[in-house]
């Protein structure tokens, strides 16, 4: 009976410890193996967005070749590397002195180098913001040259080691101490590659093009060529427009910070198991406080339609469930919150580092209204680009194709298609872009006449890509405004009337150009005049 009572406490704790495997297990499944290469994406971005990473991959390569070199060293006889014009031919002594001196010398050079970045972070931070500091950071050749340097250190350190009186064939690695010599030439021309490559990183059109880059990336991971036809079917799915009056329960945010990753296939395999739809409020890169409301989840009823399709679709929930503990473990793993904004997929997190750089600009610390216009041509590229091709949609369904139908063998299953509606998220429109980029650039020009009409002519550009009336209303909407900044803030009434009268003939541009066979050339009334009067003289 004893023995029976003690055991009683040990078989619940094993079942229980049981239990919470099988969970672990479960949340390991549906969490990780979903999105692994989107996953494996953002973890490989964030290793490159570290200072540290290409470097310490550098040193371990040292680490690694240094006893490699060595031991192949051993496997030669001494009169056969003798015989190699450019292999090392001296004594232990020289040896020792050669590896010393270029472990000291490319130490030195690392240092050296590492100053150099950081006052180029320094000035970089002052002059274009603190968020383009990733690009600097992230820049592949600068990390691969420091990198060198310490890398040959380690090697030189560990072949040094190596040099000995004792054995008279092999107490000098004649090979491992060439190669050494071979890396100290390379590191010499890779000193002179950093200082031109720093030059030219410093410059503010390859700041704003790095920073184009990065958005024309991310656009082209959300914006297609082509248009799903299969999927703007399945969005008239009925369920789109009745998931409101579902049962709804409030999903809060777990933790304060900024929304920077949204696993959708492992939410939408969430939403199947519990037999309803996530919708998601809140946009990729919006900061939320704690407890805020960023979604909700809406379960479907007892008797819809969803629920028939278990027999002939598989991973569809029979019944719907409320949500319960391991569906809050497994939300809190398809949605991952930052402190700090981090380069994402975010869209507006691009768009913004170009918009900083103008800002910045236009700072009276500054005053570069050049390198203002040159931002607004880049953020001209990318919203042509976002306007011609097609924007992603909110709604994300579970589709089941003919292959996955299961077939009796008794009755014989015809191939559907079928699609459910699982996850909803919120994706910002092309006005929602254009304020957050030039708008924001406008807001802060308005006292300067080049970046206004640098904006007015930014307009007549985006007019080729507008696909749609709502796309015109856009920009003239923004031809609006850009004409109000220069009449309240301009100084004097000629730069007004210059303003006005661009703005108009952009009007006139925008409203007569739908067909695209135009071509925007604005000329002010003074030009005209000593146009016609020069054609006259010439005459």
């Amino acid at each position: 009976m004893n023995h029976n009572k003690k055991s009683r406490p040990l078989k619940s704790l094993v079942h229980k410890h049981n239990s919470r495997l099988k969970k672990l297990l479960r949340l390991w499944s549906t969490q990780t193996f979903t999105s692994l290469p989107e996953r494996l994406t953002n973890i490989w971005q964030q290793l490159m967005s570290s200072y540290w990473f290409i470097p310490t991959a550098c040193v371990l390569i040292g680490i690694l070749l240094a006893p490699i070199f060595v031991l192949i060293d051993q496997q030669f006889d001494r009169e056969t590397i003798n015989e190699v014009t450019f292999a090392f031919t001296g004594d232990d002594n020289a040896a020792r002195a050669i590896m010393t001196a270029i472990a000291g010398a490319v130490l030195g050079v690392a240092g050296t180098t590492f100053s150099i970045t950081i006052a180029v972070l320094s000035m970089a931070s002052s002059q274009f913001g603190p968020r383009l500091l990733r690009n600097f950071l992230t820049d592949t050749p600068n990390q691969f040259v420091l990198g060198a340097f310490i890398g040959t250190f380690s090697y030189s350190l560990l072949v040094l080691k190596a040099i000995h009186k004792r054995d008279v064939l092999f107490g000098v690695p004649q090979l491992a101490v060439t190669f050494a010599i071979i890396m100290a030439i390379i590191c010499a021309l890779l000193l002179v590659y950093f200082v031109q490559h720093m030059v030219h990183a410093i410059q503010a059109s390859h700041v704003i093009q790095g920073a184009s880059n990065d958005a024309h990336k991310n656009i082209q991971y959300w914006y297609k060529d082509h248009c799903n036809l299969q999927h703007y079917q399945d969005v008239t799915h009925p369920d789109v427009q009745n998931f409101h009056n579902w049962q709804a329960t409030v999903i809060y945010a777990p933790s304060s910070g900024y929304l920077q990753h949204i696993y959708i296939e492992s939410l939408i395999i969430l939403a199947n198991d519990y037999g309803g739809v996530l919708q998601l409020h809140a946009p990729l890169g919006t900061f939320v406080t704690e407890n805020n409301v960023i979604g909700h989840f809406y379960q479907r009823p007892d008797n819809h339609e969803s629920h028939m399709q278990k027999t002939k679709t598989p991973h569809l929930a029979v019944k719907s469930r409320a949500p319960d503990s391991i569906f809050w473990q497994r939300l809190d793993g398809s949605i991952h919150f930052e402190s700090r904004p981090i380069y994402s997929n975010d869209i507006e997190y691009s768009l913004g580092q170009m918009t900083e750089v103008a800002v910045r600009a236009l700072s009276p610390g500054i005053n570069d209204p050049k390198t203002a216009v040159n931002c607004v041509q880049s953020l001209t590229t990318c919203l042509s680009v976002m306007m011609r091709h097609q924007p992603p949609s909110p709604y994300h369904f579970y589709t089941s194709h003919p292959d996955d139908n299961v077939v009796n063998s008794t009755n014989s299953l015809s191939p559907k298609y079928l699609a459910i509606l699982s996850v909803i998220t919120k994706m910002p429109q092309i006005s929602e872009f254009m304020d957050v980029s030039l708008g924001e650039i406008r807001r802060y020009a308005t006292a300067d006449l080049m970046v206004l009409k640098a904006l007015c002519q930014a307009m007549t550009d985006l007019s080729f890509a507008c696909v749609n009336d709502a796309h015109y209303q856009i920009l003239l909407h923004e031809l609006i405004l850009i004409e109000r900044a220069g009449i309240e803030n301009l100084s004097y009434a000629e730069l007004v009337n210059d303003l006005q009268a661009m703005c108009k003939q952009a009007w006139q541009f925008i409203q007569s150009n739908k067909d695209h066979h135009q071509y925007f050339e604005y000329v002010s009334e003074f030009s005209a005049s000593i146009h016609q009067a020069l054609q006259s003289q010439s005459s």
